[in-house]
């Protein structure tokens, strides 16, 4: 993959990125040998205006750049940076609290969570977590933050009103991101090490089972009623569909190259996957398990990574690039492309 991550090997996502290679062509090739009937969209143009406003957008997206030790932080109605913040060593994964008022950034390379305040885009605390922790993901109410410590094969618990991590809950080997159900009664934890995804009872911050995931899943994301889980394996190229209550794997749907990011729109019927090697985003109809369209942002080294999205948009930085791309979800087209900073990893949007 591109030099400026070989250069890092904190966790075992960017390991296995060092094995892959874009490959022209590749992520056709798989979705055509698969039978799968995939739409095709059309790359955004040079004519695509920088600032395009999606009817009902509001709020803000943050954005972790790796590299420079920083968060971007877009305005959503203009698509224009207004803040970049100095954050800890190799900021990954961000969370918005639900009431807006913080955002929290796990530091890869510092071994901890900073806390944003997202009035004066200021750090206001920063909270010692497991080693080298990746991923993040709030509660619903916003009073617990899960923490994936890759280096530990942990899971930090932070309260969030008293910033302090109050449980480290054993889970796989490597664990990359993590996923909270809409109801909040459980968290899911992708581990890149042992091909499993790591379920936690948040009541009692205890491992209750473990689903099957493929060689690699490096992120993982739930349905809003909490019945399915998709995977992403970054190994061999596919979507894990696993159903939460039974362990059933319901499909294994292949995307493309190195997909990286998944995750499910609030109304549930698509999840959106960020596929490294082909610079697309796969869209899986939830219902059929099967790709139902595919969104090019970029050709082969733009690395679409992670996404995000909200009911009038998808989000999706894009390492290669520097880039944050924005997709209308109704129309599948790309609709800005915004400068963010070196080795955009993580995203996410304040309600």
């Amino acid at each position: 993959m591109r030099s400026h991550r070989r250069t890092r090997a904190g966790t075992a996502g960017r390991r296995h990125r060092k094995a892959l290679r874009p490959v022209l062509g590749v992520g056709v090739g798989l979705l055509l040998a698969s039978g799968l009937a995939a739409a095709s969209v059309s790359p955004a143009s040079a004519t695509v205006p920088p600032a395009v406003v999606l009817p009902g957008a509001s709020g803000h997206v943050y954005v972790t750049n790796q590299l420079d030790n920083t968060a971007s932080v877009i305005d959503v109605r203009t698509n224009k940076v207004v803040a970049t913040v100095p954050a800890g060593t190799a900021p990954e994964g961000v969370a918005v609290a639900q009431d807006g008022r913080h955002a929290y950034i796990a530091d890869n390379g510092s071994d901890a969570v900073s806390v944003l305040d997202t009035r004066t885009n200021k750090i206001v605390a920063t909270v010692p977590a497991g080693k080298s922790p990746s991923g993040v993901g709030l509660s619903p109410d916003g009073r617990f933050l899960y923490v994936a410590d890759g280096g530990s094969n942990s899971v930090s618990v932070l309260d969030t009103r008293t910033n302090r991590v109050t449980a480290s809950v054993p889970v796989g080997t490597s664990p990359v991101s993590v996923a909270v159900s809409r109801d909040g009664g459980s968290a899911y934890v992708a581990n890149a090490g042992s091909g499993n995804v790591s379920v936690i009872d948040t009541r009692t911050h205890r491992v209750v089972r473990a689903l099957p995931a493929g060689r690699s899943p490096v992120s993982v994301a739930v349905t809003p009623d909490g019945g399915s889980a998709y995977a992403a394996d970054e190994l061999t190229a596919n979507i894990t569909a696993v159903a939460t209550r039974t362990g059933a794997v319901m499909a294994t749907v292949p995307v493309g190259e190195g997909p990286f990011g998944v995750a499910v729109g609030p109304d549930g019927r698509s999840a959106y996957v960020a596929v490294l090697g082909s610079g697309h985003v796969s869209v899986i109809d939830t219902h059929s398990h099967r790709v139902s369209a595919t969104v090019t942002v970029g050709p082969p080294g733009t690395d679409p990574f992670n996404v995000a999205v909200t009911p009038t948009a998808v989000y999706v930085t894009e390492q290669g690039a520097g880039t944050l791309t924005v997709i209308d979800p109704k129309t599948l087209k790309v609709v800005a492309t915004v400068t963010v900073g070196t080795s955009p990893y993580g995203v996410a949007v304040s309600p």
